[in-house]
């Protein structure tokens, strides 16, 4: 079973940086798409950034511009680097894979907190 850990969050201020790391054990990922996705109170969980095996990589549209996916196959790891934050972006964050459903096993996430 395949185990995620992510890691990087924190709290910025308006216009801020992050980058969020995801580690995965027990499973090579590298042959799946992988996703970050978000969830703010009150919210359900999105989808905001996806990468496939190849490197192809898609984003929501209200972080299009300002975040960034990527992958190290080599470290079985995935990341977001989000620039620009904005207090909207808020939330918890998790990775998990993308594409025919993610995987039951979600990690802990990591919280990210954007002041005005």
């Amino acid at each position: 079973q395949v185990q995620l850990v992510e890691s990087g969050g924190g709290s910025v201020q308006f216009g801020g940086s992050l980058r969020l790391s995801c580690a995965a054990s027990g499973r090579i990922i590298s042959i799946y798409s992988m996703g970050w996705y978000r969830q703010a109170p009150g919210k359900e969980r999105e989808l905001v950034a996806a990468i496939t095996s190849y490197g192809s990589t898609d984003y929501a549209d209200s972080v299009k511009g300002r975040f960034t996916i990527s992958r190290d196959n080599a470290k079985n790891t995935v990341y977001l680097q989000m620039n620009m934050l904005k207090p909207e972006d808020t939330a918890v964050y998790y990775c998990n894979k993308w594409g025919g459903g993610p995987w039951s096993s979600w990690g802990q996430g990591t919280q990210v907190t954007v002041s005005s």
